[in-house]
């Protein structure tokens, strides 16, 4: 099938390749003539383990193509999927100004019956005004459905190849068929296609993520409860997570979550439920927890030194919101690093993948280590915002040797306090107990 696919960014770079791993011709647009430039050199503009390969794999077999001609993409397109960015408004909603301008420029370029995807993450009602946008530029029939996407950063592929379940919203029996091709080769074992209505598939993409994200702001307020009771959320989260009605995922607490999903649906699904007299006060509740969340590590650091946080060097561990990505919008990391220089402090970094990322939104302001022990040289302690695999084993007699003071604000729970205690370190963690080696005088945060 000839497909288009209008927008290169996370959505849209991972479904063009994976689309075309299938046989199917895939043309993906983008108005960024130097990024998809570097594309047709194979120069992958994120990180997503596999993508490279898999672009240009498809790119060398001629399954794959970029260009900026919106309109030879879609002439030539059966179906066309619009993954273009609705970044938050100032008021929360999703702006939905590149959505409806694509739409615009697709119902000028269509030459005859067209499928038309909403790829992007949408409000419920979007839809119709992409189809009006559509409308009011060509007589020619089109099909406008809502297939959200449900990719976790860092295992995209491996979930648009192997989808636990595939939802398009459509109403017409050609956008049905359409998809139902498109996506039979990665349902062969069996795994749901879900048929429904357009504006259930719209809201199925907000609910999920607010669902997700629910539950994490909901065991970040039970492991504040646990710190003042003297419990411990690690035994909490084991036996809540063994209830077969509940189940083990999502229930890590942490300093909160980030990214471009989570924060941004939420607002946008808070604000629509508000404009539709819907109130959702239970998201306003896991907005403001995640913000207090956000916060923690920098309050108990201040708390740490008394106030006294000019001067010191801190050492940090992990940059983007979540491993396996370079990803740092709405990171944790970000809030206490600015909180950090803010008051004098000097940041000394690593991140497996987002130092990039890190110099182009701190330049010079902080320092990055290519070696994650390079970081700890004299640092007054050690804060670890991202779960990075090699964070996870380090040698500790090395990590002690290197810090000023052998202290540790864990904002993952990477290591089991009683240990960290036998080892020399005073730690800091979420919703444990704070420990201290033994005869040290180790403050609680």
């Amino acid at each position: 099938m000839n497909v288009g696919v209008v927008g290169t960014g996370y959505v849209g770079l991972v479904a063009g390749a994976c689309l075309a791993e299938t046989g199917n011709h895939v043309v993906c647009v983008d108005i960024d003539e130097e990024k998809v430039a570097g594309l047709l050199r194979g120069e992958i503009p994120i990180y997503e383990p596999g993508l490279e390969e898999l672009v240009r794999r498809n790119v060398a077999a001629g399954r794959l193509e970029f260009t900026t001609d919106l309109d030879a993409a879609v002439r030539s397109a059966r179906v066309v999927f619009i993954a273009v960015g609705t970044p938050p408004d100032e008021d929360g909603s999703a702006d939905l100004q590149h959505v409806l301008a694509v739409a615009a420029g697709i119902g000028r370029a269509m030459s005859g019956e067209t499928v038309v995807v909403t790829k992007s993450t949408v409000p419920v009602g979007t839809a119709d005004r992409v189809r009006e946008a559509i409308q009011a530029e060509t007589d020619h029939p089109v099909h406008v459905c809502s297939n959200p996407e449900f990719l976790k950063e860092g295992a995209a592929i491996d979930d648009f190849m192997k989808p636990d379940r595939v939802v398009v919203g459509v109403d017409h029996p050609v956008a049905e068929r359409a998809l139902r091709e498109l996506y039979g080769p990665f349902l062969r074992t069996g795994n749901a296609l879900m048929v429904m209505d357009i504006p259930s598939a719209e809201i199925t993409k907000y609910a999920a993520n607010a669902m997700l994200a629910t539950r994490i702001s909901f065991m970040n307020a039970i492991a504040r409860l646990c710190e003042v009771t003297g419990a411990d959320i690690d035994a909490v989260r084991r036996g809540v997570g063994s209830d077969a009605r509940i189940g083990p995922a999502f229930l890590f607490p942490g300093v909160g979550y980030g990214g471009s999903c989570f924060p941004k649906d939420v607002k946008a699904l808070i604000r629509t439920s508000n404009e539709l007299g819907a109130p959702a006060s239970i998201l306003e509740a896991v907005e403001e927890v995640n913000a207090g969340q956000k916060r923690l590590l920098l309050e108990r650091l201040a708390a740490r030194f008394d106030g006294r946080l000019e001067g010191r060097t801190f050492a940090v561990w992990g940059l983007a919101f979540k491993p396996r990505t370079d990803d740092m919008r709405e990171a944790p990391s970000l809030l206490t690093i600015e909180g950090l220089l803010a008051a004098g402090a000097r940041i000394v970094a690593h991140d497996p993948e987002a130092m990039h990322e890190a110099r182009r939104i701190f330049g010079d302001r902080i320092e990055l280590r290519e070696r994650n022990y390079d970081c700890l040289d004299g640092a007054d302690a050690l804060v670890i915002h991202t779960e990075w695999l090699p964070y996870r084993r380090p040698d500790f007699d090395a990590m002690k040797a290197r810090l000023r003071h052998p202290l540790i604000f864990d904002g993952r729970n990477l290591y089991p306090p009683a240990e960290m205690a036998e080892r020399g370190f005073e730690y800091h963690s979420i919703g444990r107990r704070t420990v201290a080696p033994a005869g040290a005088s180790g403050e609680s945060a």
